[in-house]
Formats: C-alpha cells, sequence, structure tokens
C-alpha cells in the first residue's frame, strides 16, 4: 500500500541545483492547498488530513496501484478525510465565533446538493456532517426527493429553495412528518399562495421562509446572481405584501427565516459585511411587524483560494474562514443587541468551500511535438544562409546584444517565411530555420535571466517557447467552469519534482475542439499563459493533478466528443496506508453513445449489414468479417479515453 517516504520535509538540491522546496515554491502548493498537498522529498505530491498529521498518501504511488488494480487514467481521486475535515474546520470556525462574540443562537451548516450531487459523496457529508447537524439544500424536486431520502437528523436543517410548484411544495410539507426540519424559502412571491394552499389541503402547518432580494451586490464572477436585477428573492415591496398575505391568514408565526444570497465565491469580505448589514436591518423590521423570526440564512458565496494570493481578484478571496464567521457572527449579534432582539441561529449555505478541496483529477500526458533544446545536427550541416544566420544570432547571443539581437531574429524569421511563400527557399531551409528560432527564443529568456530590467520585447518571443502537451482527458467533461467562465485550478506534475522543469506548455485535451484546451495558469499573484513541465521520457508515464475540483464540475461536464465520466475512487486514510472505498467506474463507450440513444443492437445490426456488403464485394474475408465484430464489440466494451497505457 502507498506509504509516503520518511523524512518527507527534506528537500536536498539535486545535481541541478534543484530542490523539493524550489518546486513548492514554483507552483504555489502551499497557498492554494490549505495544507491538504505538497511536495514528499522523493519528488511526488502527498494528500494529508490536514497539517499536522502523520497520515500521508503519495498521489503518484496510489495512481500506480489503481492502475494495477485496473482502473484507467484519466482517473478522479475523491478524499473522504478531507470531506469530514471541512466540515470539521466549517463548524469550528463559527463556534470559536460564537463563543468570542458570546452569541446566544447556534450555527447550522447546508450543504447545496447542487454544487455536486455524488452519490457517494452525499453519503458521507450526511455521515461525517452528523455531529455537526449538517443539513441538506434542494432546489429542485428531484434533489427535495434525494434529500428527504439522505437526511436523518432532526436537528439538520432541510432549505428548500428554487422556483417552486404544487408537487415540490406538498412533497416539503410532507417531510415534516419525516420529523424532518424542513423550511420552505419563497423565490418569487406567486409560491405564499401555492404554500398556503398546499397547507391547507395537507393540514400541515408550514414553515416559511422569505429570500430577500437586497440591493447589496456581491463580487467576482458571478456578481449579476445578486442585487436588484438578480433572479430570485422578493424585493422590499414584496416582503411587505407577503407579511400582509401571512397576517390575513393568521400565518405570520410560520414565517421563521430570512434568506439572501450574494452570489458565489465571493472574493471581498467587504461584500459579505455591506450585505449583511442590510438583511439583518429587514430582518430587524420584520421582527417589529411581528414576525418571530428564528433562523437567518446567509446563502452561499463562502470562497476558495484557488490561486493562493489571498486577495480580493477573482480567483481567490481576500479573507480566512475565520475572518468570514467573525464578520457573520459579529454583525448579526451587534444588530440584533442593539434593538434587543434574541440574537437568531445563523445558517451557511457553503458548498463550494466544503468540497472542492476532496477531489484530484489526475491524466496523463501523451505526447509533444518534438522538443528542441539545442541545435541540431541538420540545421547545421544545411548552408543556407538564413539556417546559418539565425544559428550566428543563438551562438553569439549575450546580455549586452539582447535586446537587438531579438529584433534580428525576428526579422530573420519574417524573411524567411515570405522567402518560402515566394518559392525562393525549400521546406528544409524553412524547417531549420523554425528550429534554430524556437532555441533563440529558450537561450534568450536564459540570457534575460541574468537582467534585473528584462527588454520589453522580450515578451514577444513567450508564444515561441510554449510547449504543447497533448493531454487524455477532455476539459468539457472534467473541468468545464476551466472552459466556459476562464476559472483558474490548481495544475501541477505530481511527479518528477525534485527535477527541474525546462519546458513551458499548455496543455490540449482530446477533443476536438479549438477551445479544449487550458493556456492560463495560476502564478504567484499574477495569471501566466504557460505551465512549467518536465521533457517526458520515452517509456514512462508522466502524470498531471488538477486541484480544487470537487465543486460544480462534475454535475456540470458535458459529452463533448462523447467523452464520458472519468474512473473515480474514493479514498480514505488508513493508518500509515489508505483503502479504497469506493470505486466508480467511468463510462463505457456503449454507455455514452445510449445517452444519445443509439442502441447496442442497432448499431452493431447497421455494421453487420455493411460487412455482408464487403463481403458480397469481396473486400472482407469471413475470418476478417468475425474479427471486425469482434473488435467492434470490445471497442463498444471499452473506456471512451486512450488506454494506450505504457508499461
Amino acid at each position: 500500500m502507498v506509504k509516503s517516504p520518511k523524512n518527507s520535509s527534506l528537500s536536498k538540491a539535486n545535481s541541478s541545483g534543484w530542490s523539493v522546496s524550489d518546486s513548492r515554491e514554483l507552483y504555489g502548493i502551499k497557498n492554494w492547498s490549505g495544507g491538504y498537498f505538497n511536495v514528499n522529498s522523493s519528488g511526488n505530491v502527498e494528500m494529508s488530513p490536514s497539517i499536522d498529521s502523520t497520515q500521508k498518501i503519495d498521489l503518484k504511488e496510489l495512481v500506480n496501484e489503481l492502475k494495477e488494480r485496473g482502473l484507467k487514467t484519466p482517473l478522479l481521486l475523491r478524499f473522504s478525510d478531507l470531506v469530514n475535515s471541512r466540515i470539521e474546520k466549517i463548524n469550528q470556525v463559527f463556534l470559536n465565533s460564537i463563543e468570542k462574540f458570546n452569541y446566544q443562537g447556534k450555527y447550522r451548516g447546508v450543504y447545496p446538493i447542487k454544487v455536486n450531487h455524488q452519490r457517494h459523496l452525499l453519503d458521507e457529508l450526511t455521515k461525517f456532517g452528523k455531529k455537526s447537524n449538517l443539513g441538506l439544500e434542494a432546489g429542485s424536486k428531484p434533489e427535495l426527493l434525494l434529500a428527504m431520502a439522505l437526511l436523518k437528523d432532526s436537528d439538520a436543517y432541510l432549505i428548500c429553495n428554487g422556483f417552486k410548484d404544487q408537487e415540490f411544495i406538498e412533497n416539503a410539507l410532507l417531510s415534516q412528518k419525516l420529523n424532518l426540519n424542513t423550511l420552505i424559502v419563497v423565490d418569487r412571491f406567486a409560491e405564499i399562495d401555492l404554500i398556503l394552499k398546499a397547507a391547507k389541503k395537507l393540514k400541515i402547518k408550514p414553515r416559511i421562509g422569505f429570500r430577500l432580494k437586497l440591493d447589496s451586490k456581491g463580487c467576482g464572477k458571478w456578481v449579476e446572481s445578486s442585487g436588484l436585477n438578480s433572479k430570485f428573492g422578493l424585493s422590499s415591496i414584496e416582503i411587505l405584501r407577503g407579511v400582509e398575505v401571512l397576517i390575513k391568514n393568521k400565518m405570520l408565526d410560520s414565517l421563521e427565516l430570512i434568506h439572501f444570497h450574494v452570489g458565489s465565491q465571493i472574493t471581498s469580505i467587504r461584500s459579505i459585511k455591506d450585505s449583511l448589514v442590510e438583511a439583518t436591518r429587514i430582518f430587524v423590521e420584520l421582527t417589529k411587524l411581528g414576525a418571530k423570526i428564528k433562523v437567518v440564512d446567509v446563502g452561499g458565496g463562502l470562497g476558495v483560494d484557488y490561486d493562493g494570493s489571498q486577495s480580493n481578484c477573482e480567483n481567490s478571496i481576500n479573507y480566512t474562514l475565520q475572518e468570514y464567521a467573525n464578520e457573520i457572527v459579529s454583525q448579526i449579534g451587534y444588530i440584533c443587541d442593539e434593538f434587543k432582539i434574541p440574537h437568531p441561529n445563523i445558517v451557511t449555505e457553503a458548498g463550494r468551500a466544503l468540497v472542492s478541496y476532496h477531489s484530484v483529477l489526475i491524466f496523463d500526458i501523451v505526447g509533444t511535438p518534438n522538443p528542441v533544446n539545442k541545435i541540431s545536427k541538420g540545421a547545421r550541416n544545411n548552408k543556407h544562409e538564413s539556417v546559418q544566420d539565425m544559428i550566428q544570432l543563438v551562438e553569439k547571443l549575450t546580455t549586452k546584444n539582447l535586446n537587438e539581437s531579438i529584433h534580428d531574429a525576428i526579422q530573420l524569421r519574417d524573411e524567411t517565411l515570405n522567402l518560402f511563400k515566394l518559392g525562393y527557399l525549400g521546406l528544409a531551409e524553412k524547417a531549420y530555420s523554425e528550429e534554430v528560432f524556437r532555441e533563440f527564443c529558450r537561450v534568450a529568456f536564459e540570457v534575460a535571466k541574468k537582467l534585473k530590467r528584462k527588454p520589453k520585447d522580450l515578451r514577444l518571443l513567450k508564444k515561441y517557447i510554449r510547449q504543447n502537451f497533448y493531454c487524455n482527458f477532455s476539459i468539457f467533461q472534467s473541468a468545464p467552469d476551466c472552459w466556459a467562465v476562464d476559472q483558474l485550478f490548481p495544475i501541477m506534475p505530481i511527479m518528477r519534482l525534485n527535477e527541474k522543469p525546462t519546458e513551458k506548455g499548455i496543455l490540449l485535451d482530446l477533443t476536438c475542439d479549438s477551445d479544449g484546451k487550458i493556456t492560463k495558469f495560476i502564478d504567484n499573484n499574477n495569471v501566466k499563459n504557460s505551465l512549467e513541465m518536465h521533457t517526458l521520457k520515452p517509456d514512462e508515464s508522466y502524470f498531471v493533478g488538477m486541484f480544487l475540483i470537487g465543486a460544480y464540475q462534475e454535475t456540470l461536464g458535458d459529452f463533448h466528443n462523447l467523452f464520458g465520466d472519468t474512473d473515480a475512487v474514493h479514498v480514505k486514510c488508513r493508518g500509515k496506508s489508505y483503502s479504497v472505498e469506493h470505486v466508480v467506474e467511468g463510462d463505457t463507450v456503449e454507455e455514452v453513445l445510449n445517452y444519445v440513444e443509439y442502441d447496442r443492437g442497432y448499431l452493431v445490426g447497421e455494421l453487420r449489414k455493411s460487412i455482408e456488403n464487403a463481403l458480397e464485394n469481396k473486400t472482407l474475408t469471413l475470418k476478417e468479417s468475425r474479427d471486425f465484430i469482434k473488435r467492434f464489440e470490445q471497442g463498444l466494451n471499452g473506456y471512451t479515453y486512450l488506454e494506450n497505457d505504457i508499461e
């Protein structure tokens, strides 16, 4: 079983002067990992349930052992220990705040099912969350039925959000008979009447919440989900009219909760504070009108520091978990004390912050164009002056002539291309000139490292030194936010991190789509357009990890080019080793084709028609036809991703 090497904190430099400490710094792993991931002395990424835990799992060794079990890359690793850890951490920071500010209400976390519907994850959330009364949030009829079946804790909240019809509302009301702590949140004014009619029909007293449409807006990518033009919630006038309807029907005591949401991945603590002040003031006014509100649900938005910059840029957050909890508890408590109102229970709907860390996608690099790290013999032997002039630029490059040489090299490259277009230059000369120009660019960046002030035109060479790394995964299936909303996820090799990476590259997926690539990567307080990688070794697999992808990606993934779900494994620390809790096999070709309404019998039948025509035309033999069918059916049973593993 996988064990991390002893003395994993050691980071001795190798003969090149590179150490694992250099890799930790280069990829910023300590900044974004939350203490869950590190680089060990073998140069591999390891997972640990906490910073001070002695339990560690070497990811490269884990992947190798899983492949020996018959699993395939790309492979999704889900770490149960990190689910438990996140529940405990978020609950603990609120307990700290409640004690610090002498808050009289309770804290109850609620997990929004939409963030990741995966069955084994929900099982773990409800199991690990029972000790802290973690509840569930449902925003649709399927999610409500899931929550009703899975939630067993009568002290945990079941929050019903989203647009609702009569069936949704009746099921939510009936769930109270299962001893579930269910609250139906009104997201549009017409739902009030539906709730009252259903309650009368079923003779069940409803427990109602109002979602507030605040003036205060969030920040970050999803800022438009908040403010007065947001999709959900009641305006101020609708809140007042809703109270009037409840009073008229003698149901004001059913109004137990107010809810607001200022967007996903809130990057700035200021946005949280502004929305809290406005919402708590509404809470005070509703109390003055006679409502006995027991719960303030501050919604989601608790962010994740994907790039590790601890800033308010859209891929980061400028606050800690503890600062988030302190702001919520202190603001609500202060305003309640000001008006002598009992402290309500506080609910958060943290999803991203709960489950992002627990999933890692591991994929292998299947190839690159031939790398050029020196001038080839063919280029040196080519006598054309365009090639020889470019070689001279490389060999005479110094810090003193760097800027001038960059201009000369770009000009020479453009002239060579024009000569080829006009027919004065052969393909060999064009190819060797391009090869040497790429080497010039590489050397230019090495020379520039010696300068404190880099030439401005050095940036013109960046695109020529980037290598294309062809990756065995689909961005549309496994990381759709990366494609759709430019979400940056931490990406790094999980091996050879005791070696200096000498390549700068971008990642290209398997799909036949020009958007199927990753060209932006996290950097220290910045974004870079290439990722440091190692030169591939013949007959050796090279694994890369994409981290913090446990929220939304699995649910949002699509079947572009009919690439299906990957193999997924739930892994749990067991002392100095690990255990595989669950294996969820990825989609076969047959399963993916079924999604688009092609069944096996139909496809095999159509193929047989073509084979019979080929037999009649004598382009196939009987043996070949038998092998053809066998190969076709094997293909239907196969993985949708590349399977030609390196032994």
